[in-house]
């Protein structure tokens, strides 16, 4: 999503924005109870609400709920002119009076929490805030596909609640799901790391919570645009879309170069699994070009993958003002507007936010450009969204909602729990966790200590309320507080001899420091992986001092190289705690001092400082690229030394593995030795006699079953992470070192033990993506990995 690209589109915006607000003033002015502020109509389609604008709701088979929403849909557009299609087809839809089709605002966001970024939402003295949750990146560290799902069901209550106060919209334009292929990528925080099977598990749990009304499974209903929502999901950026503005080259201008197999293996399954197992209602387009075409005017992206091949129900939106970006900043083929909203509308963009289709679409129609059934087919998506929410037919089940639902006590201990699940312990010399007993004076000191909005990061809205860091410690001891640095930025080292003196004077000394949206955000890359300004300097002279134990705690989404944190034996502990949401101090502080047992994984690989000489961040390819010296990205390609590895995340206590007995082989009938696929391998590998052989080509009905007994050896309960890699058989040339095909968060009681199954499908498990973008699987001995190869066993593909 923007940063707002252009002036037009600012006054739009801001004139929705206003507009929204005097007509919800009438009832949030005078309200004193939820109930007072939705006396007005709730849904379109309502027989009184017709009346009073003096006409008949029978006339309109748009409102009759006995027809399927395809065939209201239809109705509706065909009973408007072209005029009247083309003011529906921007975010802010104009509506139709004379058919009581009221306005609407598509544009609302909901990242980590109902967001006021977007026309569609607001907060005010009624409603003054919403529960914000850890920002992405802390939450995927959970590894903890229910809690996403509970997440996103608290999130859409919220939201709809909000929509019944007429505060929010029905459709909200999250998740970001694009995974981050450079360390220095400014949106990490936004996303669920580096990991394309874990961005699409979280993409499919969040968007269930967002979408899923109980008893209306997608895997029930005969007709999915028939299935209600709770609220619209929308997954984006689509595609290939990891680039912001990084030493002048930005997205609006940035043209991703990427061979088919990177698509197919990294870009697009994330989005891929949103779409078919998520069932997501919208999916958006981004900024930047792939291959020089701009990605909302592909119709191979758009209408022929998203709508055609992994059949999405719903709409594809543009990111804002995108279309304008392809005339003024692309200059694609050197269209006029009125060329570019007819390639776009052909292309299978059905919905811009903007104010291009609204304002050159009609044009583009008389110029016999673009036909008016392009409009229609889009108009339809629309409306059948709309219908699926509710909003032409009330929704029942979610019309008691208010603002008791929103900023609950259930909803801000699930904000606190989500924090604790994700905060990552990175090293620990038998400092952690602290003793409130021993450690009763505390020295907090740092950038951070007394974090608010940095908790939050972007896309948060007004949470409910804030626990600093130093709010969040006062509950164990009595803190003294030192900045340490004025700022994040950290050029005046004056501050630090406070905090060295709070140190000294400390029973043990709590360092929170790190980076913020003035570093890594949305329109804003990286250049470097350290940390800001005099930061190092300031944390090793305050531990070099300190009287008591050191505990540093880093605040960032991307990686910082601490290699100086990490080898410093002043400094006892070491926790990464991304960007924790409203309720950030208070998990950081319980899990200092034991109260939480930390069990979080790094998301991304944290790599060395020098990493970022090695290749451009617009080098495209994940394998290395011997010939420029490049190297492998994400841990599934890059096979140097790092300062973290992806999956790291230490316990205060210990747990062992060990594995039941499984079904180490699978033997599988080749029709036809025609379907065998070459690969290439390394010259002192025998090469067996088929290779390997297309996935679509086998009965993929066969699974690698098994179970890990994970036990809790240490003297405190916890929570650990089971991480299942496959590795393929040794000597293929070109394919990833090892990738992550299953995970399962689990609680473990101290000196006892719990057993997780894992039932993975064989194709899906071992698969690889040739050279040629084919998905294969190959024949030979694989190995499956748990943990960092603390059990593993090898599995035998075999083809006859």
């Amino acid at each position: 999503m923007p940063q707002f690209t252009t002036i037009t589109f600012i006054f739009l915006t801001l004139c929705t924005a206003t507009i929204a607000k005097l007509d919800h003033s009438s009832s949030s002015s005078s309200s004193s109870s939820s109930s007072s502020s939705t006396k007005k109509y709730t849904y379109v389609c309502d027989a009184s609400r017709y009346a009073s604008l003096g006409l008949n709701v029978s006339s309109f088979s748009f409102c009759d709920a006995s027809l399927t929403y395809e065939e209201r849909a239809k109705d509706l557009v065909k009973r408007m002119v072209l005029h009247e299609k083309v003011r529906q087809l921007g975010n802010g839809a104009y509506g139709v009076p004379r058919l009581g089709l009221p306005k609407y605002e598509w544009w609302s966001e909901a990242l980590h929490g109902v967001s006021n970024v977007g026309p569609g939402t607001f907060f005010d003295h009624f409603v003054p805030g919403a529960t914000s949750f850890p920002t992405v990146i802390l939450m995927a560290a959970a590894f903890n596909e229910s809690l996403w799902k509970s997440i996103g069901q608290a999130v859409s209550t919220e939201a709809r609640a909000m929509y019944n106060l007429r505060r929010a919209g029905l459709t909200f334009w999250s998740p970001n799901i694009n995974v981050v292929r450079d360390p220095r990528w400014g949106r990490a925080l936004e996303t669920p790391g580096e990991d394309p099977f874990v961005v699409g598990r979280y993409a499919v749990n969040y968007v269930r919570g967002l979408q899923d009304v109980e008893g209306a499974d997608h895997r029930r209903t005969a007709d999915p645009n028939q299935r209600p929502l709770k609220v619209s999901s929308c997954c984006k950026h689509y595609a290939a879309y990891d680039v912001d503005d990084w030493l002048g080259v930005d997205r609006l201008h940035f043209d991703a170069r990427v061979r088919q197999q990177d698509m197919e293996e990294t870009f697009l399954r994330p989005f891929e699994m949103c779409v078919k197992d998520g069932d997501v209602s919208s999916v958006m387009c981004s900024y930047n070009r792939v291959d020089g075409i701009p990605t909302c005017a592909d119709p191979n992206l758009l209408k022929d993958t998203i709508r055609g091949e992994w059949d999405l129900h719903g709409y594809i939106v543009s990111d804002c003002d995108s279309i304008q970006v392809m005339v003024d900043d692309h200059k694609f083929l050197d269209d006029t507007n009125e060329d570019a909203v007819a390639r776009t509308l052909k292309a299978g963009l059905d919905l811009d936010c903007g104010v291009y289709y609204t304002n050159f679409t009609a044009g583009a129609v008389a110029a016999g450009k673009v036909r008016e059934r392009e409009i229609d087919t889009s108009l339809k998506y629309l409306y059948i969204v709309l219908m699926r929410l509710g909003f032409f037919d009330g929704s029942p089940e979610f019309k008691s909602l208010g603002k008791d639902d929103i900023c609950t006590k259930a909803n801000i201990e699930l904000a606190t729990q989500a924090a604790k699940e994700g905060i990552v312990l990175l090293k620990n010399n038998r400092t952690l966790p602290l003793s409130p007993h021993q450690a009763r004076n505390i020295a907090v000191v740092g950038p951070h200590a007394n974090a608010t909005e940095a908790m939050i990061g972007n896309y948060a809205g007004v949470p409910c309320r804030y626990t600093a860091p130093i709010d969040g410690f006062s509950r164990y001891g009595v803190v003294t507080y030192k900045e340490g640095c004025g700022d994040i930025a950290c050029k005046n080292e004056s501050f630090i001899f406070p905090a060295m003196k709070a140190a000294k004077r400390a029973d043990a000394t709590v360092i929170l420091a790190g980076l913020d949206l003035s570093v890594e955000a949305e329109g804003l890359d990286r250049t470097d992986l350290v940390l800001p300004g005099y930061q190092t300097q300031f944390i090793n002279q305050v531990a070099e001092v300190a009287k008591g134990p050191v505990v540093l705690v880093i605040l960032s989404a991307g990686g910082v190289d601490i290699s100086f944190a990490k080898e410093n034996p002043n400094i006892g502990g070491i926790l990464w705690a991304g960007y924790p949401g409203e309720e950030g101090g208070r998990a950081i502080a319980d899990v200092v001092f034991g109260h939480y047992n930390p069990g979080g994984r790094l998301p991304l690989t944290w790599h060395k400082a020098n990493y970022v000489d090695m290749l451009p961040m617009t080098s495209m390819p994940l394998r290395p690229v011997p010939s420029l010296g490049y190297p492998g990205r994400t841990y599934k390609f890059f096979n140097g030394s790092v300062v973290y590895p992806f999956g790291y995340g230490l316990s205060y206590t210990r747990f062992n593995y060990s594995l039941s007995t499984a079904k180490r082989f699978v033997d599988l009938k080749v029709e036809n030795l025609d379907y065998c696929r070459d690969l290439s391998y390394n010259h002192n590998t025998k090469r067996p006699p088929c290779p390997a052989t297309s996935i679509d080509d086998l009965d993929c009905r066969h699974d690698i079953d098994f179970e890990v007994e994970v036990t809790n050896t240490g003297h405190r309960d916890g929570s650990d992470v089971v991480l299942v890699y496959s590795k393929p058989p040794h000597g293929i040339l070109g394919t990833h070192i090892k990738q992550l095909i299953g995970f399962e968060r689990v609680f473990v009681r101290k000196q006892s033990s719990q057993k997780v199954h894992f039932k993975i499908n064989v194709c899906k498990g071992l698969e690889i993506v040739d050279y040629a973008a084919n998905h294969v699987l190959p024949s030979g001995g694989h190995s499956i990995v748990i943990g960092d190869d603390v059990v593993s066993f090898p599995f035998q593909v075999n083809f006859s």
